[in-house]
């Protein structure tokens, strides 16, 4: 890394103009080169041998309503100058609509006001993390703080029920056979490995004491974020998975509060989650109970789910090869697709793609109108080749994939693009404005 010039009287060090050179004409490097490969082009892609199945929509439509959850976040700096320190402002939302409204807007020729405040419903939930140089009060470091704001946020209540206690009912799976503890990596406080927390020495705050330190540990510390903070480089590395993370806690405490109100429903609602159904990072540990609980709404309930994806290299991939898929048509991507035709790398049925992240199989959906998709749907099994008969309610979660399309963009559908466009922060004028209020709060507080 070069020197750069700090006071203006002295100029900054440039890089060399002749160094590649020395890269250009090394040995090992042009020989790792020679066994390096590329993704395939549309034109090698081989669609024979693989599972492609007929759509057609299903006559009886079981949805009513579709759930569409979204979030998005902006990080602002908050001081410029040395040391400088930046904030990230989170906006999660769950949007919701009748199937009904949607169809009757259909057969309008003109959209009034009032009916498209229909597609509108939404609650919003807002988070506040600090990125780099601030702490929250009361802790002595970065990683405590951003611990607290996480736990703060899980604690407040969303339709009268608190998120902390969905997470609860989550990790310990208390829809069911309960779990009886939950094995946490690390301490938080002293980093002590394989840390149980019994679910009958949770305290009515959802915190645990360390077995090792005595230290406080929250329930939130589940996700581990905390060992992926530093307190000198920052939090920079968790705000992607801060936000994939909270938006299926929301669809888990969505999905709790309407089987403790009226279980019925559940079968009436179509669940979007924009982006694929899975956990990443340290927060990948999730998708564990997660299954199970898949498995329990599947046992007992109708669970009808889908993640869209709007961008990445399997929504690169889709688009590359539209032209091969006949309108109508359904694409499952088993292990051995991906890795020859999307990802790098080598098939291995003992590995199957995502087993450590999803609780989801990919398709790849080009509707009779030519919209193409990339659609994770819920499964019970980490399936190296998933079948029709895995991807439980397909029909249905197609036909209404199908029925929300959006022409306002590629490939988009009514509810993600609402949903996005209600709780997005633009770079302009949000992140300006954001950064004045920071700014202003932090120095007056």
């Amino acid at each position: 890394m070069a020197y750069a010039s700090k006071r203006g009287r002295r100029p900054a060090e440039y890089a060399s103009r002749s160094a590649h050179s020395q890269v250009i004409n090394d040995p090992s490097v042009q020989d790792f080169l020679k066994k390096c490969s590329l993704p395939k082009r549309a034109e090698e892609v081989s669609l024979s041998g693989h599972a492609k199945l007929p759509f057609e929509p299903v006559a009886d439509n079981p949805i009513r309503h579709v759930i569409a959850i979204d979030g998005g976040y902006d990080e602002v700096v908050v001081r410029s100058e040395f040391p400088s320190s930046t904030m990230c402002f989170f906006q999660f939302g769950a949007l919701i609509f009748s199937v009904e409204d949607l169809e009757n807007l259909e057969e309008q020729p003109f959209i009034d006001p009032d009916d498209m405040s229909k597609l509108k419903r939404i609650q919003r939930l807002k988070l506040a993390l600090p990125v780099r140089n601030i702490t929250f009060q009361g802790e002595s470091t970065l990683t405590y703080s951003v611990r607290r704001a996480v736990y703060e946020f899980f604690r407040q209540k969303v339709d009268d029920e608190r998120l902390i206690d969905t997470l609860s009912w989550f990790v310990f799976q208390e829809y069911g056979p309960k779990v009886s503890a939950w094995t946490l990596a690390s301490c938080p406080v002293c980093g002590a490995p394989n840390v149980r927390l019994c679910r009958s020495g949770m305290t009515s705050d959802s915190t645990f004491s360390c077995g090792d330190c005595g230290g406080e540990i929250y329930l939130t510390d589940v996700f581990r974020l905390h060992e992926t903070v530093d307190d000198e480089l920052g939090a920079g590395g968790i705000l992607g998975y801060v936000t994939t993370t909270i938006e299926q806690i929301i669809l888990v405490h969505l999905i709790r509060l309407i089987l403790k109100t009226k279980p019925a429903l559940l079968g009436q609602i179509l669940f979007i989650k924009d982006g694929p159904l899975a956990f990443f990072g340290q927060t990948a540990n999730m998708h564990r109970p997660m299954r199970e609980l898949v498995k329990h709404l599947l046992d007992r309930h109708d669970l009808y789910l889908a993640g869209l994806e709007k961008s990445g290299p399997f929504v690169d991939h889709a688009d590359e090869i539209a032209d091969k898929l006949d309108p109508g048509t359904v694409l499952i991507l088993d292990n051995d697709y991906i890795y020859r035709y999307i990802l790098p790398g080598k098939a291995d049925p003992a590995n199957p793609y995502g087993s450590t992240t999803y609780y989801s199989s990919k398709l790849i959906f080009k509707t009779r109108g030519g919209q193409v998709y990339v659609v994770s749907v819920p499964t019970r099994e980490i399936l190296a080749h998933p079948t029709e008969a895995d991807l439980e309610n397909l029909p249905e979660i197609l036909t209404n994939i199908e029925k929300l399309r959006c022409d306002m963009y590629d490939n988009a559908l009514v509810p993600v693009a609402l949903a996005n466009k209600l709780v997005s922060l633009a770079n302009h004028p949000s992140s300006r404005i954001l950064q004045k209020f920071a700014t202003g709060a932090i120095r007056g507080s």
